[in-house]
This record gives C-alpha cells, sequence and structure tokens, in this order.
C-alpha cells in the first residue's frame, strides 16, 4: 500500500482533519467523532468483504496461531463475532482501511508524524438482546499492550452502518485516559474477554473515586461513514444489541512510528507477550518487530 503525505492529499480530504480545537478536545476528553471519511459504496464493500470472509474467503491466512488469537468460525455459533489480523487476512477489507484520510486523522490526534497498523478486528455483534458475549466490559487497550513503548496509541471504531445506543455502539468514560491508576496488577495485562466483568466495573468505579471524579458515559452515536476515535487509556465498553440487525464494525487499532517492542516483566517474573510476538520479524537486537511491514504496515507519514 502506498503512503500519502498530508500535503498530498486534495482540499475535500483537507477539510475532512479535526481542527486544532478538536485536536485539544480529543486531549482533554479522550474520544473523537470525525467527519464522514468513507463514501457509502467504500463502507457497503465493508460489509460484502466481511460477508465473503465469513464465508471462507481469505486473501492469505496467518502463518502461525498465535495463542491469544481471536477467531470466530462458524462452529463457535451465533455469539458475538472477533477476527483478528482482518487487514493482513482480507486485502479488499485492507484497501478501505488504508484510505489516506484514516491515518492522517489518527497523526492528527496523536500528534505523531506516522502511524502504524497495530491490529485490527473484525466484530459482528448478532441482533440478540440477551446474548451475554454482546456485553463488553469497561476496559481501557494500554492494559494488555504493556509490552509496548508507546502512551499515544488509539483505536478507530469503524462502524459499517448507522450506529447508535439501540445496536449497542462503543461507549467512552469521559477524561479517563488522564486519570491516575490505582490497584493495577498482574490480571489487568489480560483482554477483558479473560477478566471478570464485575471486576471490571468495580475497577472503573475505584478509579473514578481516586481521582475524585464522576463517571461520565459518553455513547458514541456514529452516521455511516464515520468513525469514532479513542486513546488507549481511555476506559471503554459496549452494551446489548437490541436492534433488528446485527452491529458490523472494525476495531482498528493503531500505533505512532516511535512505538516499539519492551520486555514488560509481571511479578512472576514472566514477561507479557502480544500476538505479534510469534508473527513479527526481529530487530537486530532480538525483540519482536512492530514496524514489520508485513503485519503492521505504515498507514500515514507526514512529508
Amino acid at each position: 500500500m502506498s503512503v500519502t503525505p498530508e500535503s498530498a492529499l486534495s482540499e475535500e480530504d483537507l477539510a475532512l482533519l479535526p481542527t486544532d480545537e478538536e485536536v485539544e478536545q480529543y486531549a482533554r476528553t479522550g474520544y473523537y467523532l470525525t467527519r464522514k471519511l468513507f463514501t457509502d459504496g467504500e463502507v457497503d464493500e465493508l460489509v460484502a468483504a466481511s460477508e465473503r470472509f465469513y464465508a471462507g474467503e481469505r486473501s492469505r491466512t496467518l502463518p502461525v496461531r498465535p495463542s491469544r488469537l481471536a477467531y470466530w468460525t462458524p462452529e463457535n455459533g451465533p455469539v458475538q463475532r472477533h477476527n483478528d489480523y482482518i487487514h493482513y487476512e482480507s486485502d479488499d477489507i485492507a484497501k478501505i482501511l488504508h484510505k489516506p484520510i484514516v491515518g492522517a486523522v489518527a497523526a492528527r490526534l496523536a500528534q505523531a508524524g506516522e502511524i502504524r497498523i497495530f491490529q485490527s478486528t473484525l466484530i459482528y455483534k448478532p441482533p440478540i438482546a440477551g446474548e451475554p458475549s454482546n456485553i463488553v466490559p469497561w476496559h481501557f487497550d494500554r492494559h494488555y499492550w504493556q509490552s509496548c513503548s508507546s502512551d499515544d496509541m488509539l483505536t478507530a471504531f469503524i462502524p459499517f452502518h448507522d450506529c447508535g445506543t439501540e445496536m449497542g455502539t462503543i461507549t467512552m468514560v469521559e477524561g479517563s485516559h488522564r486519570w491516575s491508576e490505582i490497584g493495577a496488577d498482574d490480571s489487568t495485562t489480560r483482554h477483558f474477554a479473560d477478566r471478570d466483568n464485575d471486576d471490571l466495573e468495580q475497577m472503573l468505579a475505584r478509579n473514578a473515586a481516586h481521582n475524585n471524579v464522576e463517571i461520565r458515559k459518553v455513547p458514541m452515536i456514529i452516521p455511516k461513514g464515520h468513525m469514532s476515535f479513542h486513546h488507549c487509556r481511555t476506559y471503554h465498553g459496549s452494551g446489548a444489541n437490541v436492534s433488528d440487525r446485527p452491529r458490523r464494525a472494525i476495531s482498528f487499532h493503531l500505533q505512532p512510528g516511535s512505538n516499539e517492542y519492551r520486555a514488560y516483566q509481571l511479578s512472576t517474573g514472566d514477561v507479557v507477550t502480544y500476538n505479534h510476538d510469534v508473527l513479527v520479524r526481529r530487530t537486530a537486537d532480538g525483540r519482536p518487530d512492530y514496524a514489520d511491514p508485513e503485519f503492521c504496515p505504515v498507514l500515514w507519514r507526514n512529508a
């Protein structure tokens, strides 16, 4: 995929970038709702490409299967679907995710000269109001990215349709990325799917009390073609899909160019690992290379 500098963006794309005031607002709140970055045709192609993927179409498959890979298959039944590395396995989806304006917006928000893909997950939340897997508990992404050196990573949530509270849209806890944290232990490095929902709810409450702030939960009402971004330390979650159609989306995790692998040791002496660590090439000093262009390609680079 080619990398386009901001100076080469069209006038129409430049008008889609966050303003200075919106960048400051992102720094205060920890989230941002974009303008319309994808055309209706591009979003419709994401739906069609995802259906081809669910039917078994792959541009390629991972050379090895990481131990913590999220990967729904039909045998898993009508639960919430998560499929990691969709940007690697589907060229049709990757082509749309690589649209220059997406990386340019991320670079503005993160105030970074380069943005690389870190991970991408295809998500399908079935229209089953009582399905337990549809509930995503409160968490923030930095907890399970401890093998990363950057504190400025961010995530785009990209729905394939208008997305509101009825569909269980992503919901942010405003300003939580600026909180100081208490109660963090080895368990916080585990993905939210491996942690108890009640414990996560209590962790949010404890940290809000520690910071002497009220919890302000903001559901993101996202029109088709728009997306939300949130900071890697922003608490977020989502509720049940009580609509009559599936909630389809991609969670698009992004890293600034400065991010690299770091060894993060638990109290047991074990070192935290991420799925990438068995996939990416190695740096000269033997560490996993989070700039490996095969799995973590550059999405955006300023001239």
